[in-house]
Formats: structure tokens, C-alpha cells, sequence
């Protein structure tokens, strides 16, 4: 029994089949309420929050791995929304010239703060970071205070995009984009910013360039971040600057207090993190009466489960899982050598 179970565990082990099947769950989610047996509701939930997890990614890479902190993940997405209400409503371009532009302006955004980085680090790059995503915001603001794209003017490869489509569309970005950062930190690329982040020193005294890694560390994460703004208006379509919380340090914090909950150095902890931060109370929390009436309760859990977290498993929730993972395996053996001894 346990050599048929093998090569399935193995399997499952790869990037590539633990993202599959993640793609084939949240499909059967939207078949599901297709079929009318699950809420529209829910998938709209979900489809926002994997728009969050893709922002996450981005800032999984650089926290973790490369050990950059920034707040100025908000502005970033802004960025991304403006650029898709820009191309697809004023100009009536399609979705695919918007992602071209939004990809070329982020990048150029990327370098800019990337070679800041490379004179201040710590806690006074993540105030830099933040006083950037302030102006940001305030500049977006003063452009245009409301966006909206109409349904019709969603096209890709010149067909409309409807609801259903935009939430495939996202799940599919989710899936590459997953991927190419799961194959990037198993490359010597991964082994470089961890050694970057451990110690700039030895990692200079190694070879390693602070310029280029740091430089592709935060093009990565401002990327994906317009990506997730791009992906926001796409599936949402409207947003009011000043009443929305999407531009704002909230966003921000919370995309952080995601990846600590979940583990900085895990991909699939931080898209959990971010599922807790934001699935969890749209899908469920806002659904429950007493929630509805007292929202600061949901804010104030969050609030001590990152405290918790910090102070007993730095790792997040991904230490936990393989803190389990070892006992589990440890007891299994001890059982076999029991087993064999008798």
C-alpha cells in the first residue's frame, strides 16, 4: 500500500502539481456556483483575495528572501489600477496593452526604489517606501478621485470579458506567476538573496552583487503588486480613492501582517496568510451578524494573531506545518524500528 502511495506523495511534492491542483479547487469553486450550488458571493471573495496573494507573492520574495522591508505595497497597486482604468476605459484598448503598460511602468518603478535601497535599509526603507505609496496615492487622487471600467470594455484578444472570465483570468495569472517565483528561489538566484539577506557582508565577501539582486528583488515585488491593481479593477471595476482602503497604509499593513502570519520564507504560507487576513472575513466573518455590527473585532483578531505568531512561531504558519510534519514522521519511525526490533 505505502509503494502505490509513494509516487502520489512525491508528486505532490513538485511546485508544479501542488499549484495544479490548487487551479483545480478553485475551478470546481466556480463550476460549483455555476451550477448554483455555492453563492456568487463566494467566488467574488475568492477571486479578491487571490488578487491579494498575488501581491503577496511579490512581497513573500522580497521580506523573505531577500530581507527588504517595504510599506509602500499600496501605492504600487495603485499604480497597476490607474493604469488599467487609463488603457481600457479612457483609450478602449484591450486587457493585453494594459498589461504590457503596466508591466513596463512598474518595472521602471522597481529599478527607481531598488537603487534607493541600495543606501538605506531597515526600518528607514520601509518609512521611504511608505512616504513614496503616500505620494503616490495623494498624485492618483488629484488624476482622478473615482475609476471605473465598464463590463464592455473589458476585452481579451478582443473578446469581452465577463465575470466568470475575470476570475479564471486571475486564477490563471495567480497560477504562472506562483510557479516562476517557486522554480526562481530554488535557482541559485533564491540562494543568493537568502545569503544576501543572512549578511550583506559575506555575501559580497561571496560574490554576490547587493545592486542586482536587491534591483530584482524589488522589481519582482512592484511588479506584482501593479499586476494585483491591473487584476483589481479588471475584477472589481470601480474605486473611489477617497473612501476606498485599497491605496492606503491599511493595504499595506495587512499584505505584511499576511505574509508574517503565514511565513515569509513559505509561498504557499503567505497565500494562507493572506486567505486569513482577507478570505476568511469577506467569505465568512462579514456574512455573521455580530461581525457586521462590531468590524473592529475582526481587525483586533488579526491584531493577536500576528503577536501570537511573532512570539512563538516566527516562521508562521508554515513552522507549524513543518514543526507537525517532523513529529509525524519521527513517530513513524519509531513505530517501524519498534516494528522491526520485535
Amino acid at each position: 500500500m505505502n509503494q502505490k502511495q509513494n509516487p502520489i506523495s512525491n508528486l505532490l511534492k513538485k511546485p508544479g502539481a501542488q499549484i495544479l491542483l490548487f487551479v483545480a479547487l478553485a475551478a470546481g469553486v466556480q463550476l460549483l456556483s455555476g451550477g448554483g450550488i455555492l453563492p456568487n458571493s463566494l467566488v467574488y471573495a475568492l477571486g479578491n483575495t487571490l488578487i491579494y496573494a498575488i501581491v503577496a507573492i511579490g512581497f513573500c520574495l522580497l521580506l523573505g528572501y531577500a530581507g527588504l522591508a517595504s510599506l509602500g505595497t499600496a501605492g504600487f497597486i495603485g499604480v497597476g489600477a490607474y493604469i488599467a482604468y487609463y488603457m481600457m476605459q479612457e483609450l478602449g484598448l484591450p486587457f493585453i496593452l494594459a498589461l504590457a503598460a503596466t508591466i513596463a511602468v512598474s518595472l521602471l518603478l522597481g529599478i527607481i526604489v531598488g537603487f534607493i535601497s541600495l543606501r538605506i535599509e531597515g526600518i528607514y526603507l520601509a518609512i521611504m517606501t511608505l512616504g513614496l505609496s503616500e505620494t503616490i496615492r495623494n498624485l492618483l487622487m488629484a488624476l482622478k478621485p473615482t475609476i471605473k471600467i465598464d463590463l464592455n470594455n473589458l476585452k481579451l484578444f478582443g473578446t469581452p470579458v465577463s465575470d466568470t472570465g475575470s476570475y479564471y483570468l486571475i486564477l490563471g495569472i495567480f497560477a504562472v506567476l506562483m510557479l516562476l517565483v517557486a522554480n526562481l528561489i530554488q535557482s541559485p538566484t533564491g540562494r543568493a538573496m537568502l545569503a544576501m539577506k543572512n549578511s550583506t557582508s559575506a555575501a559580497q565577501a561571496m560574490g554576490i552583487s547587493l545592486m542586482k539582486y536587491r534591483l530584482l528583488s524589488f522589481v519582482i515585488a512592484t511588479v506584482f503588486a501593479a499586476l494585483g491593481g491591473l487584476l483589481y479593477m479588471v475584477h472589481v471595476r470601480t474605486m473611489t480613492t477617497a473612501t476606498s482602503t485599497l491605496l492606503t497604509l491599511t493595504t499595506s499593513l495587512n499584505i505584511l501582517g499576511g505574509v508574517v502570519i503565514g511565513g515569509a520564507k513559505s509561498l504557499w504560507g503567505s497565500t494562507f496568510g493572506i486567505f486569513i487576513i482577507y478570505g476568511i472575513q469577506s467569505m465568512f466573518l462579514s456574512k455573521i451578524q455580530f461581525f457586521q455590527k462590531n468590524p473592529a473585532f475582526i481587525t483586533m483578531i488579526t491584531g493577536l494573531l500576528i503577536i501570537l505568531v511573532v512570539m512563538f512561531f516566527p516562521g508562521g504558519f508554515a513552522q507549524i506545518v513543518w514543526e507537525l510534519k517532523m513529529k509525524w514522521q519521527g513517530r513513524k519511525l519509531k513505530e517501524k524500528e519498534a516494528a522491526h526490533e520485535s
